[in-house]
């Protein structure tokens, strides 16, 4: 996996979250309530969930809201995202925008502030107990995954290629192995290319020996999947059905095509 200093995780942060306030500048309260790709969220709502988990780490308790509609929550994790974003509804979006940028500047300043020995520490994260530097990263990937939530709701696309979509293609690689033996459930001795397309792209090819699916360099394989960055990314976060990432631009099946589409289906896995 790749490795990144702790100045340019807090750095690609706040790179991210400039990219938020840049993307939602002078909108009005029509584009402020469009859907978005998380069922139930709003443009406004995606910057509240974002809120919601930096306060939280601030040392914030949760709102104490009673949750109606929720049908579109999958586990607790969920719930608890849903009540800071019940409790804000009410805020029109230009003061859910000044709250992002209060709070995220707050946050780096924390950030700046916290020793080597800090950023070791230990404790809570979606992925399991980690350092929290690491818990940055993932906050790197969550953010820009809901910055490209907001900019295709708006129609305002842009933040590629930069720290956000290069942490979270990383994290998209450190799956394929779960996503080839767990998730697409490849037989022994066969092999998935996933040939993705674009400037933070290439070649990552997964074989399952011994058991176990891994990263393995080799230009054989027994299914390969052709397809954009953009898609590779969004239905590794959930955001593209498979019938829509098979006919998405770019993407090809080739080889076993079964085994393939098995693949590209499992994908949808993040964090």
């Amino acid at each position: 996996m790749t490795s990144w200093s702790d100045t340019q995780i807090i750095d690609g942060l706040e790179e991210v979250w400039q990219s938020i306030l840049d993307a939602t500048v002078d909108l009005d309260e029509t584009q402020w309530r469009l859907p978005t790709d998380c069922p139930g969220w709003s443009v406004a709502d995606q910057l509240v969930h974002l809120i919601g988990i930096e306060r939280s780490l601030q040392g914030h308790p949760a709102p104490k809201v009673d949750l109606v509609d929720t049908a579109h929550l999958r586990n607790p994790i969920g719930e608890m995202n849903e009540v800071w974003i019940v409790d804000r509804r009410s805020r029109t979006g230009a003061e859910v925008r000044d709250e992002f940028a209060e709070v995220t500047a707050e946050r780096i300043a924390e950030l700046r502030s916290l020793s080597t020995e800090q950023l070791d520490v230990i404790g809570w994260s979606p992925i399991g107990q980690v350092p929290l530097r690491m818990f940055m990263v993932i906050r790197v990937m969550d953010s820009w995954i809901h910055e490209q939530d907001v900019r295709l709701a708006l129609g305002r696309p842009g933040g590629h290629n930069g720290f956000g979509e290069e942490v979270s293609i990383s994290r998209a690689d450190t799956a394929l192995g779960v996503v080839v033996g767990k998730g697409a459930r490849a037989p022994e001795g066969s092999s998935v290319v996933f040939d993705v397309l674009g400037p933070l792209g290439g070649r990552r090819r997964i074989e399952v020996t011994d058991g176990r699916a891994r990263p393995v360099e080799g230009s054989d394989s027994t299914a390969t999947i052709t397809l954009s960055q953009q898609t590779y990314v969004r239905r590794f976060g959930g955001r593209m059905t498979l019938d829509d990432a098979l006919v998405a631009e770019g993407t090809e099946l080739s080889g076993d095509a079964a085994l393939a589409e098995a693949a590209l289906s499992a994908l949808a896995v993040m964090v």
